[in-house]
């Protein structure tokens, strides 16, 4: 039997989405959000045929043409041609990842009852969400300003019977999908095609997304530093509780102490060191993962807010007797937090292939390129390559996009965020983390090898056991790219449990 997530007012956290994703918990509208919306919608409904008084995006025209008037006979159409006319998405398809958490965050802002939507049209998006059926969505399109208007677009076609989806592994029409479970394509009231085009979704979406997978590979890189520390024969000292202590950032405390977890018990850790410090790569590990860790933190507190929010216009507040055009659309907040989490994220990367650098240089009694007889054999040699390429490409992904504005809508949207290309850079640069850190990890496994008979912490041999099944020893040449592949299989099977989402 399923078990489900009531949707309400109560506050969706990142531990809750993770629990939801990674149990694949099915939604459920809780009687108390059905209330909510049933009560906006006939709100909005009763003032309509009360007050003829112009609206916007109600009975109005959309951006620089709110100040057309439109007839209530053509309301409905108004709403449909709006979902219709602002789907002009391109460049690649959204990941259905991405997708599925756009639903659940576009469900969970309209049952706050501030929208004006029919009960039908979220339960619909609910059961999108149910039945895995998930609209096929566009990563270009969106200013992060009046909402993420065209990727949203994308979002609502299929509740009309058009666009396309994602069903059963295959990308099908939408009018084909519904058929099969006999629904009829929504008719759209008032205000709702507003409702569902303004918002945050494709941004909040990729946030909480990069987020997830930022938390589990900030703890992967901690643990892979410590393999390489091990790998180089690094000194512990540098991780004493003492020198962090009198510099207590969070971040950096909670790393130190992660270092010494990993490595307790090594017999490597304690022998006799004949270097008296090591590089920063290796020695500064605590200040700089723990400053991307105190970034994640922020950027978590923003995202926190936002999806327990409501992001469409207007907003329709039911006791106070007021419909209210506003701008919680804009996406200034995520735009920046979006920007400051990929440099967060690129750096954990930066550091990282400079300990590859370090391990593949022939230092410390390792050989070089960490392979027996080099020269005829080139070992690690160009996995650092690789690494340094994209390390390069995470800078230039860096440039923050919430600088950048530009005018549309005959100069009625000045002012934009950009957030949702803050979005979809901030994936890419997780992604070319995840190639860094499994580089990183090839290189400190094999690194590591070169010690024996002594042995590192438990919780370093137990790991690297399971590991070496998936990427064995490299004793000569081989096509390395299958294992970097493999290492990315094995990182992502990684399971991020609530302990790691707590710093």
């Amino acid at each position: 039997m399923s078990a489900f997530y009531n949707i309400s007012s109560e506050e969706l956290d990142l531990a809750t989405l993770n629990t939801i994703l990674g149990q694949k918990l099915l939604l459920k509208i809780s009687d108390e959000a059905r209330a909510k919306i049933e009560k906006c919608r006939a709100y909005l409904d009763q003032r309509m045929l009360s007050d003829q008084r112009p609206v916007y995006g109600i009975n109005t025209g959309f951006g620089s043409l709110c100040n057309i008037k439109i007839s209530g006979e053509n309301l409905s159409q108004l709403q449909e041609n709006l979902v219709m006319s602002h789907a002009c998405g391109t460049g690649d398809k959204v990941p259905r990842e991405i997708v599925k958490l756009m639903l659940l965050l576009k469900v969970q802002s309209l049952s706050y009852g501030h929208s004006g939507v029919q009960l039908l049209t979220v339960q619909r998006l609910v059961d999108f969400y149910n039945n895995d059926i998930l609209p096929v969505v566009y990563t270009q399109g969106s200013l992060g300003a009046s909402g993420d208007l065209a990727p949203l677009a994308h979002l609502a076609l299929p509740l009309l019977g058009r666009g396309e989806v994602y069903y059963k592994g295959e990308i099908k029409a939408a009018s084909e999908v519904l058929s099969e479970y006999g629904w009829e394509p929504i008719t759209l009231q008032s205000k709702e095609g507003l409702a569902l085009l303004n918002g945050t979704q494709f941004m909040g979406a990729y946030g909480v997304w990069s987020l997830l997978q930022g938390y589990k590979l900030s703890y992967l890189a901690d643990f892979i530093s410590a393999i390489s520390l091990e790998a180089f024969d690094g000194r512990l000292e540098p991780f004493n509780a003492l020198i962090h202590k009198i510099r207590p950032h969070k971040g950096q405390l909670c790393t130190a102490e992660r270092i010494l977890e990993f490595t307790e018990g090594s017999q490597l850790a304690t022998q006799e060191k004949k270097n008296v410090q090591d590089p920063y790569s290796f020695r500064c590990v605590p200040q700089v993962h723990g400053a991307s860790k105190d970034a994640l933190a922020h950027v978590r507190s923003v995202f926190a807010t936002e999806i327990n929010s409501v992001t469409d216009n207007p907003n329709v507040f039911v006791d106070e007797d007021e419909i209210i055009s506003g701008g919680n659309f804009h996406g200034q907040p995520l735009a920046l937090a979006l920007d400051y989490l990929g440099i967060a994220l690129a750096e954990l990367g930066s550091i990282s292939e400079r300990r590859t650098y370090q391990l593949v240089s022939g230092l410390r009694g390792l050989p070089a390129f960490l392979v027996h007889d080099p020269g005829l054999h080139s070992g690690f040699m160009i996995p650092q390559y690789t690494a340094a390429s994209i390390v390069s490409q995470n800078k230039q992904l860096c440039t923050p996009a919430s600088a950048d504005s530009i005018v549309s809508s005959n100069g009625q949207e000045d002012h934009v965020s950009m957030g949702a290309n803050a979005a979809t850079k901030c994936y890419r640069i997780v992604e070319n983390l995840k190639s860094i850190l499994a580089i990183e990890l090839m290189n400190a496994s094999q690194a590591l090898e070169f010690r024996k008979p002594l042995k590192s912490s438990e919780k370093i041999e137990d790991f690297l056991a399971s590991y070496t099944t998936v990427v064995p020893f490299v004793a000569q040449d081989r096509v390395l790219h299958y294992d970097i592949e493999k290492t990315k299989g094995f990182i992502d099977r990684f399971e991020l449990t609530g302990p790691i989402l707590e710093y």
